[in-house]
């Protein structure tokens, strides 16, 4: 979950500095990049305290939609702006999202399977009259 964090923070602060650095006078893509940063911020901090695998989910969903919107825009447009893989961050950006997608996906995948595995183990014994303490 870590890994995926620093991914979701690093790809805001990405967005963050783009937008005080002259993005936020873009129409609709300037306020875009704000947004992205905090939502970006606030996923950050969900994942780390709550350690869900929906929330995982949830930030490496964001970071896939992001990284499409990029590629979206060097390729076809979007809101009437067109962006290039040469832009400052373009290809940063998109290493460090398409990394943090595999990392919070992974990492939900397996906080999922060791949740799981866990409460097998406790339904059995406990069918078998044994008193159980999960961990």
């Amino acid at each position: 979950m870590v890994p995926g964090s620093a991914m979701l923070i690093w790809s805001g602060a990405i967005h963050l500095h783009l937008w005080t650095d002259g993005y936020r006078s873009i129409p609709t893509i300037g306020w875009l990049f704000l947004l992205q940063a905090i939502t970006a911020f606030v996923l950050a901090a969900a994942v780390l305290v709550t350690r869900h695998p929906l929330i995982a989910a949830a930030g490496g969903v964001f970071l896939a939609s992001t990284a499409i919107g990029l590629v979206w825009s060097v390729e076809w447009g979007l809101f009437d702006f067109q962006d290039s893989f040469t832009a400052p961050f373009a290809t940063e950006s998109l290493g460090v999202e398409s990394a943090g997608v595999v990392a919070l996906l992974l990492a939900g995948a397996v906080v999922r399977h060791a949740r799981r595995q866990r409460g097998v183990r406790v339904r059995d014994a406990s069918r078998s009259g044994h008193e159980i303490r999960p961990q």
